[in-house]
């Protein structure tokens, strides 16, 4: 059984379906779909508005992938940032992937907080981003994302590529907009801490903001831990709003 999102690009997600098998053993059934076996080098682009999205959105997740790929061509792309962010947003995605042999680290100049107002300048350099990659897995804000910033980019990603896996991380923030995603990946303690700590350490530029802090990004994985009933207590949830299933 395979998971695809469009016509010609088969998704690399949905080897088996089954119990998970510590929920099986307390007598629950959540669907578990797991990487395919690949042939090839799998490629990922993660984009973020700002220089810390992609980490708190899915900086888990990613971890997880650099520890069960050996072969992974990264894209990593972040479209706003000071100097002061910028040099913390190209630090920190060095460190997450300084053993991936292939990476292309991008931070742009778009000015924070209007990208609406840009958005025909940005278009253009979401339609330049097909001329350097065809990724297998898309990691983007979530659509309904309240920051026009985060939902712009959305909005891009889906009308720049149309035949991929596109996954949408949630974002927290003081406008209250956290949904109900229906896609999880599950994390255990280790990969919690290194997730926590590395944001911690990389961004002291945004220590200041209330929200900013170990306890909201803790309770975030263990919510969504809890709601896909995840044996380490711990994960993150995306929005995977076109998922074809190949039976």
């Amino acid at each position: 059984m395979t998971c695809s999102t469009g016509g010609r690009r088969p998704g690399r997600f949905g080897r088996r379906e089954g119990r998970n098998t510590a929920s099986a053993k307390r007598g629950q059934t959540m669907l578990k779909w797991e990487l395919s076996e690949k042939k090839g080098r799998l490629s990922v682009l993660c984009l973020g508005a700002h220089s810390d999205d992609i980490e708190i959105g899915c900086g888990g997740t990613i971890l997880k992938l650099l520890e069960s790929e050996n072969d992974i061509a990264w894209y990593w792309v972040v479209l706003s940032g000071s100097a002061k962010r910028k040099d913390e947003a190209v630090k920190s995605a060095k460190t997450l992937l300084n053993r991936s042999t292939e990476k292309q680290i991008v931070v742009k100049n778009f000015k924070d907080g209007y990208f609406p107002y840009n958005g025909a300048t940005i278009k253009d350099y979401f339609e330049s981003l097909k001329r350097v990659c065809s990724p297998d897995i898309i990691f983007t804000h979530y659509r309904h994302d309240l920051h026009q910033d985060h939902r712009l980019v959305s909005d891009l990603t889906w009308n720049t590529f149309r035949d991929h896996m596109i996954l949408e991380y949630e974002s927290p923030k003081y406008d209250g907009d956290m949904g109900t995603p229906g896609v999880f990946v599950h994390v255990d303690e280790t990969v919690c801490r290194r997730k926590i700590g590395h944001i911690l350490a990389h961004f002291k530029s945004q220590a200041h903001h209330h929200w900013f802090g170990e306890e909201t990004f803790r309770a975030i994985l263990r919510l969504r831990g809890m709601e896909s009933n995840a044996p380490s207590k711990y994960a993150e949830a995306f929005y995977g709003r076109k998922v074809l299933l190949g039976l």
